[in-house]
């Protein structure tokens, strides 16, 4: 059994004063214009872990780096249609992002010209410039630069997609991502090593994703690629669905030294070997089925 610790911050005011608070009034009008804003707010990539996020969730677990988890940037000519560069440029932004924290610099640059060629091919202009690539070969040392470069090269590709009215192959390029960092959190698990492994505690964190993933796919149902995947995010949901997660009443704690409240409750989960191992199998069949 897995457990997990959550803590949150909680009004800490050294000074002794309440912040102040405000009586908010909602309310709720049953019309088309809210129902166009949800539908906006399904689309919000925010609410899913970007794959830069996804590699550093790996890398805080403690997991190793390894390079034949990654996709190859040699298969960069296999992709041709609109669904497997949108697929692919998720896939190897997760997978520079990976590299670039494992500090494999030339690796960074290979898969960065890599999502450069996904994105010329789904005609995402100035997402990734060359200028982006000669200003990471300048601070390839750079720790600080290089994840800002990542980072806006991500958010770059998203916002050109949904401002241009493709919501269908910014979802796509998001399912790529996210698959890819799963796909990597999953191998790199050491069975022999299982409970209380932090990565599984990562991976099962993810069972709250998989929903908004669904949703935002939905948004652009009836377009033929978005309808493929989500029948394949739908088989990974159902194995999603066998971890049950049970979370214990949130109890205040108040620590004398920082002043602060913290709000803590735990979480059990009852991940089986069985069912990871069913788990990984499924995801790594949605990620070959990207990446060939």
């Amino acid at each position: 059994m897995v457990l997990i610790l959550v803590a949150c911050l909680f009004a800490g005011c050294k000074g002794g004063k309440k912040a102040p608070q405000e009586d908010l009034e909602v309310e709720i009008k049953d019309n088309a214009e809210i129902l166009q804003d949800i539908k906006q707010a399904e689309r919000i990539f925010q609410a899913l872990p970007s794959p830069l996020e996804s590699a550093m969730l790996i890398k805080s677990a403690g997991a190793r780096f390894e390079e034949k988890l990654l996709n190859p940037v040699s298969n960069v000519k296999n992709y041709v249609t609109n669904k497997a560069m949108a697929l692919n440029l998720g896939v190897y932004t997760c997978d520079l992002s990976f590299a670039s924290l494992y500090e494999q610099t030339q690796l960074l640059i290979d898969y960065m010209n890599a999502a450069k060629k996904m994105a010329d091919g789904l005609g995402i202009l100035k997402a990734i410039e060359q200028e982006d690539i000669d200003k990471l070969e300048e601070n390839i040392n750079n720790s600080e630069v290089i994840m800002d470069i990542v980072s806006q090269t991500f958010m770059n590709s998203n916002s050109y997609l949904e401002d241009n009215g493709q919501p269908a192959t910014a979802a796509m390029v998001l399912v790529g991502g996210w698959i890819e960092g799963l796909y990597i959190s999953t191998q790199l698990v050491d069975m022999n090593d299982f409970n209380g492994n932090k990565l599984v505690g990562r991976i099962i964190d993810q069972k709250l994703s998989i929903d908004i993933l669904l949703n935002l796919l939905n948004s652009s149902k009836g377009n033929p690629a978005v309808d493929a995947l989500m029948v394949q995010v739908g088989k990974l949901k159902a194995v999603f669905d066998k971890i049950k997660i049970d979370t214990t009443p949130v109890r205040p704690e108040y620590d004398q030294t920082s002043k602060t409240t913290v709000l803590k409750s735990e979480i059990k989960t009852d991940m089986t070997k069985e069912v990871f191992l069913e788990l990984s199998k499924t995801v790594m069949e949605i990620r070959n089925s990207f990446v060939i």
